[in-house]
């Protein structure tokens, strides 16, 4: 275990152009220097708590969630990422720089910066959000409830409950659980294999090295975390880690859902290793009690940023038919397909802009680039609340979590 770290970045560092962030789809860094944006200046001086927040080519747009309406427009050029903190007010926006704070609230990207080149992933889990820098291999890890105050104006400046690092670095996950374990990958810039957790006092406990490809993770109910592989997936939970094979040899899980009102995660599942881009129709469950995977057939392809979980549990998948898949968990089935955008394909390139889901609450914010327009859908009923359309084409989506 290391000392706290904290790195501090003047704004104006941000908005040079041409970032090189990494790719979670791929997990290959790129790199994008976007034109400057024409869209107009913020509608109002605060976003407001409970904000969306929109990545267009050249900024970011932070809406209400229940108009959405554009409240605010930060100008950064580059490509993007988005990451709710795990409050109310917070995300964290992936930079060239690293890890940088947006305070919703007030409707501005904070001097304050995490990690460095590479940011990759951000978990959220128990009162407990964990940064993982793929450049460096460090993993920051805060108590989220610092985060929600990290703004006030009596406020000291955010810093880090802990750093470790990785023995190389990596594009990789980590997380924290209540008991103080962590879960942390393995891998160097070449090769992927698997996991180690350590205790509270940063001992190996556990590890497992027969997951290639390693991505991405998801947390069930009763503190199961879930690790993505070419073959399968990873459990870890009760002090065990647990192999689940893939129905074929290449059955690759590297994005997935998980929701603490159930104990099955929802993740992609793709078969075609020499694939320039594989274009799947099944997703796969992972049942954390069983220990079993099941593949269920929507009949329709998707991509990366269409996965999500509802209220109660629920999978939700939006299909590049256009509408959002309900699916069962326990059962294993489609239960309801709601139409909310036309038809689209996923582009070759996995920072280009393509429909993308978030879900807060009951409601399923859903954008469509091509048309500019946003849709908010309440989950249960199926019906298209409100839809909006924004000065700039969309990217990524994201938003604060509200308690």
């Amino acid at each position: 275990m290391q000392k706290k770290t904290r790195s501090t970045t003047a704004l104006a560092a941000l908005l040079a152009g041409g970032l090189a962030l990494t790719g979670c789809a791929s997990g290959a860094s790129s790199t994008s220097t976007p034109s400057a944006s024409s869209a107009p200046d913020s509608h109002s001086d605060s976003a407001g708590s409970g904000a969306l927040a929109v990545s267009y080519d050249g900024g970011i747009y932070l809406l209400d969630p229940e108009t959405l309406e554009v409240t605010k427009d930060i100008p950064l050029d580059g490509f993007n990422r988005l990451n709710p903190a795990g409050d109310d007010r917070h995300l964290f926006v992936s930079t060239s720089s690293g890890f940088t704070l947006l305070d919703a609230e007030a409707g501005e990207l904070t001097d304050q910066t995490f990690g460095g080149e590479k940011p990759g992933h951000v978990v959220r889990h128990d009162g407990r959000t964990v940064l993982f820098t793929d450049g460096t291999g460090e993993v920051e890890i805060f108590d989220t409830h610092d985060i929600e105050h990290a703004s006030d104006d009596d406020a000291q400046a955010l810093e880090p409950e802990e750093t470790y690092k990785t023995a190389d670095a990596h594009h990789g996950v980590a997380v924290e659980l209540a008991n103080g374990e962590l879960v942390v990958t393995l891998g160097t810039e070449e090769s992927r294999p698997g996991i180690i957790v350590l205790d509270k006092n940063r001992t190996e406990i556990a590890r497992n090295e027969d997951c290639l490809g390693v991505h991405g993770e998801a947390t069930a109910e009763d503190e199961a975390v879930v690790i993505g592989c070419e073959s399968g997936v990873l459990i870890y939970q009760d002090g065990e880690i647990t192999k689940v094979a893939s129905p074929d040899a290449y059955g690759r899980i590297g994005n997935q859902a998980g929701s603490d009102e159930s104990p099955i995660t929802l993740g992609d599942y793709k078969t075609d290793k020499d694939a320039e881009l594989e274009r799947p129709e099944r997703v796969s469950l992972i049942d954390t009690r069983t220990k079993e995977l099941t593949l269920v057939d929507l009949g329709t392809s998707y991509s990366f940023r269409s996965l999500a979980r509802g209220p109660h549990g629920e999978g939700l998948v939006l299909g590049t038919d256009g509408a959002l898949h309900v699916i069962d968990p326990e059962a294993g089935t489609v239960t309801n397909s709601i139409p909310v955008i036309a038809e689209w394909s996923e582009p070759l390139d996995w920072q280009q802009p393509r429909p993308t889901i978030f879900v807060r609450d009951h409601v399923a914010y859903v954008t469509e680039p091509a048309s500019k327009k946003i849709h908010a859908v309440d989950i249960e009923s199926g019906e298209i609340l409100t839809t909006a359309t924004l000065p700039e084409a969309s990217n990524e989506l994201s938003g604060v979590l509200a308690h």
